[in-house]
C-alpha cells in the first residue's frame, strides 16, 4: 500500500483527533496540545489515497528525541505504516544530529513493543504503575542514532 508521509500543520489537527480517539492505547490529548506540537516539535503524518492513516509525535531536547503519541488507524494497522513512521522519524533525528530516540511504552502492548524492536529500540527501564485505567508499568526504550546507527 503507497502510504505518503509529511509533516503535520495546524489544518490537519482535527483529522489527527479523529484517529487517536479510534485507539484505546494511545495517549490521549487535546486539540491546544496537538496544536503546540505541531508549532514547536515534530509531528509526521502517513497518508493513504488521500487519507490520514497515522502518526508519530516527538519532542526534541538537546539532541534527544522523544517519540510521544504513536497512533495508526484500525483499518491500516498491520500493513506496515507504523513502521513507515518509525523508519522516518530515525531518519529525520539523525538528520538533526540527533543521539538517541526514547520512548515508553505499556508493558501489555506487545505489537507495539515488537515494532519498536525491530527498528532497533531496546529496553532500558520500567516505570511502574505508570499507566493508570487500568494501571500498568511503563516498559522504557532507547535508540541511539549518532554515527550512522
Amino acid at each position: 500500500m503507497p502510504v505518503n508521509l509529511r509533516t503535520a500543520t495546524l489544518a490537519d489537527v482535527p483529522a489527527i483527533l479523529a484517529i487517536e480517539q479510534q485507539s484505546p492505547t494511545a495517549a490521549h490529548w487535546t486539540a491546544a496540545e496537538y496544536q503546540r506540537r505541531v508549532n514547536t516539535g515534530f509531528v509526521l503524518l502517513a497518508e493513504a489515497a488521500g487519507a490520514l492513516c497515522g502518526f508519530v509525535c516527538a519532542r526534541v531536547v538537546a539532541g534527544e528525541w522523544e517519540i510521544e503519541n504513536v497512533v495508526v488507524a484500525p483499518e491500516f494497522q498491520r500493513r506496515g505504516v507504523g513502521g513507515d513512521l518509525i523508519r522516518e522519524l530515525l531518519q529525520q533525528a539523525q538528520i538533526a544530529g540527533g543521539t538517541a530516540v526514547w520512548l515508553e511504552v505499556r508493558e501489555s502492548n506487545s505489537p507495539a513493543r515488537g515494532l519498536y524492536e525491530k527498528h532497533g529500540f531496546r529496553e532500558t527501564g520500567r516505570r511502574r504503575e505508570y499507566y493508570k485505567d487500568p494501571s500498568e508499568d511503563a516498559i522504557l526504550y532507547e535508540r541511539r542514532v549518532a554515527g550512522g546507527e
